[in-house]
């Protein structure tokens, strides 16, 4: 209710004087396509294998349906989704980069939950609370991005951040079975401040770019790019940790049960299931040590996934040395009066 109340008392109520009409084909593709791609990402991860045809189709269909949805878009006369926007420097290098941090964002958080919750055995309260850091943290880190930007420029505050937040997810390859919890707090501080430091302003920064009557569809773009590569992290992420796990828990099966052994290989959850059922908790402490290898493995490369959206922003926006001046603020009040009115 605060939000609603917030986005009605200083949200400027601008719109554009182009009316675009729903789009039903370019919808449909981008959902049917970014599932299908999705699926087989995660497919990968549940069967160890890239060659099945249950895997590689379709991660193929979804390329194909999402090129046809770029298609569609740019021959539409007034897309929903307008990729040429991406060909500026600056708005579609820093879309790429910013897609790229939530990439990281969500598999790091996706690891978190199973590491907090299955390895650790916190209840989903517990684990609640403890992610709370990560939100205080970018709270704070998001409005402070913003003053050191108009002190500073943005590249010089957006890209260092960028690489903290990178070196924060890899830091996660140092968690394990016991490691206190005042340290996995200050880590998710840690996250949640970078991350935040660099979202608040980059985002201004991009819509600012375009001029005022595109803002919207800027917005939209943007939106798309970052919700679609929080999907494709999560997918990726948990392919990654699947099979570094199975590939850690294979030497602990040898005694298990033929019949229990597919579950086992599945996740540590499903193996601690097992070893429950079985009386065996040397397999559960097996399965707790091939989580926590798997969640190593895919934390370095969440990091150098985040390194390289540093690079892409580091290349992408301009020098500081090239700021002209500030940023000059919409005139919402010159747009408004530029729009058609009705006549009788």
């Amino acid at each position: 209710m605060l939000a609603l109340a917030g986005i009605v008392l200083m949200v400027p109520n601008f719109r554009s004087p182009t009316v675009r009409p729903l789009d039903p084909a370019g919808i449909l593709l981008s959902i049917s396509g970014l599932a299908a791609l999705t699926y087989g990402l995660i497919r990968a991860g549940q069967v160890d294998s890239w060659s099945r045809s249950d895997v590689w189709a379709p991660i193929a269909v979804g390329f194909v349906l999402l090129a046809a949805f770029v298609l569609v878009e740019l021959r539409a006369k007034e897309p929903s989704f307008d990729p040429r926007m991406l060909a500026q420097r600056v708005f579609g290098g820093g879309n790429a980069s910013m897609a790229l941090l939530l990439f990281s964002v969500a598999a790091v958080t996706f690891y978190n939950a199973f590491y907090m919750q299955g390895a650790l055995g916190y209840s989903p309260m517990k684990a609640g609370l403890a992610n709370v850091p990560t939100a205080v943290g970018a709270v704070v880190g998001a409005p402070l991005g913003a003053r050191l930007v108009s002190r500073w420029s943005l590249r010089p505050v957006a890209v260092p951040a960028l690489t903290v937040a990178a070196f924060s997810f890899g830091a996660v390859g140092f968690l394990d079975l016991h490691t206190p919890l005042v340290w996995i707090e200050i880590l998710l501080l840690a996250q949640g401040f970078s991350v935040g430091v660099v979202m608040a302003p980059v985002t201004g920064a991009l819509i600012s770019s375009l001029p005022l009557e595109r803002s919207g569809a800027g917005s939209a773009v943007t939106n798309t790019a970052r919700q679609v590569g929080s999907v494709i992290g999560i997918a990726v992420g948990g392919t990654i940790m699947s099979i570094a796990y199975r590939g850690a828990i294979e030497h602990s099966l040898s005694d298990v049960p033929e019949a229990q052994q597919d579950s086992a290989r599945v996740s540590a959850e499903q193996a601690r299931h097992v070893a429950a059922t079985l009386d065996r908790p040397t397999l559960a402490q097996a399965a707790d040590r091939a989580f926590i290898h798997a969640m190593h493995v895919g934390a370095v490369w969440i990091m150098l996934i985040a390194l390289f959206a540093a690079a892409v922003l580091l290349i992408t926006l301009p020098a500081a040395g090239k700021k002209k001046g500030p940023t000059p603020q919409p005139d919402y009040e010159e747009a408004r009066s530029s729009e058609p009115h009705s006549t009788a």
